[in-house]
């Protein structure tokens, strides 16, 4: 059955918080980055938003998107191929007044043509850095029951040591809120505080033509960023609203998030917690079931399609295509998709993009607080 919100329509911002894993995203953007196994993650975000309806959603992409458009294609895995909305893609420079971006502002800027055209009365904006199950009936639901001009999903939870201890601001901005009788009336940017904050989780919902308004006006005076240079000027005039996210999510803040995000997958507790919910699609890739061969030892593992397992692997991700040959060691690893790892090599603590290959008798050992990282494409 086809599902329509004709309230609402999405915005998702892919390429913000790149700079935060450099070593993931050289050939790829944040949105792209391969996660759980099966997916990506833009997955996420963009199956919840089909999932609750909004059938009109924009993709505002700003470089490295190739692999995001050979994800997404028409967009049919999450419902979205429509006359009319569906999924649209924006590249820079696609239209005479469009470029590449340095924040949300300018992004927005270069929709607002196609914003002042839509009959929803309301937009939903998020990025891509966090995996989770979201509902957006009900941020929806609770922004229209308070009055409020713009709402903002957080989850209370410590900072990550790797954003707390990150003093360049060009890998990005992160949020903290002071919150009062469910209104924000400060925003912290970037703050160093330890302990449980209320964090964001860069999900808003807002009026469609209080959106159109506010960046028309920060466009014109130069402003880029939509919570720093907008929002935390305006608290005392707008009802800025926060919306408490109490379930399951997975943030990726750096490479040792990524790899230890992955691993709480590894708890059955964690793994229902995030998709026990509503379902997440990705694009299918019509593959074999996953061969395990005679001598094979598996324990602990997530294990996609299309994997050949001969060798011992425990305590690991495994995406499509992976291949253990005979004799071989895997445990603590994240191997992506089409890696092999040759007879007799032993690996731990290891990630692996996509096309890896490990050469028989090669032994690497990463740690716990330092995995290793072999990029797209490498023969070790």
């Amino acid at each position: 059955m086809v599902k329509s919100n004709s309230s609402a329509l999405g915005i998702i911002f892919p390429n913000n918080y790149d700079p935060l894993v450099p070593e993931l995203v050289n050939v790829r953007m944040m949105a792209s980055i391969p996660f759980a196994s099966r997916y990506r993650m833009i997955d996420f975000i963009l199956s919840s938003m089909s999932n609750c309806g909004i059938d009109n959603i924009s993709v505002m992409v700003n470089n490295n998107y190739h692999s995001l458009m050979d994800h997404l294609g028409s967009g049919r895995e999450w419902d979205l191929v429509r006359k009319n909305g569906g999924l649209n893609i924006f590249p820079p420079y696609s239209e005479r007044a469009s470029k590449r971006y340095n924040g949300r502002i300018s992004a927005l800027a270069s929709l607002l043509g196609f914003l002042r055209e839509q009959k929803e009365p309301y937009v939903v904006m998020a990025d891509s850095s966090i995996a989770v199950n979201f509902d957006f009936n009900d941020m929806i639901r609770h922004h229209i029951e308070t009055g409020a001009d713009v709402s903002i999903a957080y989850k209370e939870e410590e900072i990550p040591e790797s954003l707390r201890r990150t003093l360049d601001h060009s890998k990005g901005f992160y949020y903290t809120f002071n919150i009062q009788d469910g209104r924000i009336t400060k925003i912290y940017v970037n703050p160093t505080e330890k302990g449980v904050q209320n964090f964001s989780m860069n999900i808003y919902v807002i009026d469609r033509e209080l959106l159109i308004d506010m960046v028309n006006t920060a466009f014109v005076r130069g402003q880029e960023h939509f919570n720093r240079d907008v929002l935390l000027t305006q608290l005392s005039k707008l009802n800025v609203q926060a919306y408490k996210y109490e379930g399951y999510m997975a943030r990726i803040s750096g490479i040792k998030s990524y790899f230890d995000e992955n691993m709480k997958l590894l708890d059955d507790y964690n793994l229902d917690a995030l998709f026990s919910g509503a379902p997440i699609y990705t694009k299918i890739r019509d593959d074999n079931p996953t061969r395990y061969v005679d001598g094979a030892k598996v324990s602990n593992v997530m294990v996609a399609d299309g994997c050949v397992i001969e060798g011992e692997v425990e305590n690991s991700i495994l995406f499509r295509g992976v291949q253990i040959a005979k004799g071989a060691k895997v445990k603590n690893c994240i191997l992506m998709q089409d890696t092999v790892v040759e007879s007799g090599a032993s690996i731990e603590y290891l990630i692996a993009d996509k096309n890896v290959k490990v050469s028989a008798g090669k032994e690497m050992k990463g740690a716990d607080t330092f995995p290793l990282f072999i990029a797209k494409n490498h023969t070790v």
